[in-house]
């Protein structure tokens, strides 16, 4: 089974609160980011959307949200999400490998939070370049992957198994630094502890501006 058909499968099959990653609380590093001022209410776009929870923060704060998710079941589920919090947000079925023609706009912030890590080193280079295409002159981008030094899933190599069948890359921060720098301006790049359902994990952070 494809790693997209998996990854559907997962939001059909599981009640919301059982998908590991599936978080209804804001994450503290995307927090700190509005609330200090460093990303102010603009049009974003949250690709990797899944339930849609951080979509439904932003919007909460201001925002004008779209957030993309590759499965159809996902996007669903953000849907009555944003109804049940009284947001107005946009949820569009695509694929951030693809030509993106679904989104026919540009943002000024971008961010995608640990969908990374399920994208394979073959792919990273059309995705960033996805990335910067739909970012408006000096727009912002935010992005977190799972750090190789995080022991999860009891193993140490780049590529692991998780225990719901899918298949990630555990990135380091010099790989991300690289693929990121030829189309944007690093602000901040570090490997942070992140809270998770049942334990921390470490992961490359990188917030950065797009290049001209």
């Amino acid at each position: 089974m494809k790693q997209v058909d998996i990854i559907d499968e997962i939001y059909r099959r599981l009640p919301p609160e059982e998908i590991p990653w599936n978080i209804e609380v804001p994450p503290e590093a995307l927090v700190v980011l509005v609330e200090s001022g460093k990303v102010r209410p603009c049009k974003a776009v949250d690709l990797g959307c899944g339930a849609g929870n951080y979509a439904v923060y932003l919007a909460g704060r201001g925002f004008d949200v779209t957030g993309v998710d590759i499965s159809p079941a996902a996007i669903r589920i953000a849907d009555e999400n944003a109804k049940k919090k009284g947001v107005a947000c946009r949820f569009v079925v695509a694929d951030v490998l693809g030509d993106l023609k679904e989104l026919k706009e540009t943002f000024d912030f971008a961010y995608d939070w640990e969908l990374m890590h399920h994208i394979f080193p073959e792919q990273r280079k059309k995705y960033v370049e996805n990335v910067h295409g739909l970012l408006n002159p000096e727009g912002r981008y935010l992005s977190l992957c799972f750090s190789e030094q995080d022991p999860g899933f009891g193993g140490t190599g780049k590529y692991r198994k998780t225990p719901l069948d899918t298949l990630l890359y555990f990135s380091s921060e010099d790989e991300m630094r690289d693929l990121f720098e030829p189309h944007f301006r690093i602000d901040e790049l570090r490997t942070i502890k992140i809270s998770g359902k049942g334990a921390s994990h470490l992961a490359v952070y990188a917030f950065m501006e797009k290049r001209s």
